[in-house]
């Protein structure tokens, strides 16, 4: 019996031949996940291991969730549609209520917020400390603290915390500790091998937003989870299950296109941004440059102890006679920096911040108003020259 073309279509049963390869990864988009049969679909299958539903995975998110493992030398990875979300979901899966999660002063805005209003909701309190003092922190340690979270570069003021130290101090007390390992994405240091030896120390979790690196064309949304320990993966696992957390592969397909050029997209953004971050500290309108690989820059000897590159993000401190209304000016005259969030795209980007009203310690600068620079793709020949026009506005 000849089908109605919509029959056909649904169930025709052409298959490609096979022999296909080509160098882009096959986007598998789906929502249903068809079974051979009823004892496939009841057979238990671990959802790293094969296919339940779209949400859990397809062969297009499984190959980046193993790419992004490797990129940061752990062993599984879980996809989240934001940072934001992957932050959420590590807190979810490790902490209980009763529990308490300490948060570095310089933690990434959204992230605190997070600690202060929903996880209190849920019974999970917070304390801020200083991630540049690994004694104070292992002074604050008690048996109700379950999660550390630690920032590597520190959030707009880009201190390098104590690294080695905030680890070894968990490591003692059997704290876990999650990396916010967006600044360097696998790149700059290995966050499962920290000190290069036997037993050498590591974080526990490293989540990265594949917004920022990985992606690298300031178009998509996404976050990741990477862990070395199976047994931590699978309790991370059933929180992400539970959310129903879940990425397009659409997105996953336009990470996957950015991965092959992320080390020569970082290193050279990052040659970039150390010549203007040093060219900025001549400037007689600035009263420091906060780079962590600049000498004088908090947290500059850690960063030396343990990262080989550094990204693509500084801030500057304008004198304290400079008001925020010149500072905005000197930021509205720039003509090759957009203003906006995130950064790690082609495009540079330059944003000012009152830090006074996200800090619960001491600021590591003194005065002065603060301006983020994201170096992107551009000469940096062409960046200079904008930003010493745009500072000649200022001064005139």
């Amino acid at each position: 019996m000849k089908r109605a073309p919509s029959t056909e279509q649904i169930h025709h049963p052409y298959q490609a031949p096979e022999g296909y390869a080509a160098i882009p990864t096959g986007v598998y988009k789906a929502s249903t996940i068809l079974f051979k049969d009823c004892a496939a679909m009841r057979r238990p299958v671990a959802r790293d291991e094969g296919y339940i539903y779209g949400l859990h995975a397809t062969p297009t998110s499984f190959t980046l969730m193993a790419r992004v493992a490797t990129l940061e030398g752990g062993k599984h990875c879980l996809l989240a549609p934001s940072g934001l979300a992957a932050i959420t979901t590590i807190n979810f899966g490790l902490l209980r209520p009763g529990d308490e999660v300490l948060i570095p002063d310089n933690v990434y805005g959204q992230n605190r917020v997070f600690s202060e209003g929903l996880m209190e909701d849920f019974g999970v309190t917070h304390r801020v400390y200083d991630p540049l003092d690994a004694a104070a922190l292992a002074a604050m340690l008690t048996p109700a603290t379950k999660l550390v979270w630690v920032e590597a570069a520190g959030s707009i003021t880009m201190e390098y915390p104590d690294l080695l130290g905030l680890v070894r101090a968990c490591r003692e007390k059997g704290v876990l500790v999650a990396l916010d390992n967006t600044w360097g994405s696998g790149l700059a240091f290995n966050p499962f091998d920290l000190e290069k030896r036997p037993g050498g120390l590591a974080v526990d979790v490293s989540m990265n937003a594949l917004t920022k690196y990985p992606s690298g064309g300031a178009d998509v949304l996404m976050g990741s989870i990477v862990t070395a320990d199976h047994g931590l993966h699978k309790r991370i696992s059933h929180a992400h299950r539970q959310l129903g957390v879940g990425v397009g592969m659409n997105d996953v397909e336009l990470v996957l296109r950015g991965l092959p050029s992320v080390e020569l997209r970082y290193h050279a953004q990052d040659r970039t941004t150390r010549a203007l971050a040093e060219w900025m500290t001549t400037r007689p309108e600035i009263s420091q440059v906060l780079h962590p690989a600049l000498p004088g820059s908090p947290g500059h000897s850690f960063w030396a102890e343990t990262c080989t590159a550094a990204g693509c993000l500084f801030s500057v401190v304008f004198k304290a006679d400079y008001t925020q209304e010149q500072v905005d000016a000197f930021v509205d005259g720039l003509q090759l920096f957009g203003i906006g969030y995130s950064w790690a795209g082609p495009m540079s980007l330059a944003v000012p911040y009152d830090m006074t009203h996200s800090r619960n310690l001491a600021l590591p600068y003194a005065g002065g108003h603060l301006v983020r620079f994201a170096i992107g793709l551009e000469a940096e020949a062409d960046l200079r020259a904008d930003i010493e026009q745009a500072l000649r506005q200022l001064a005139a």
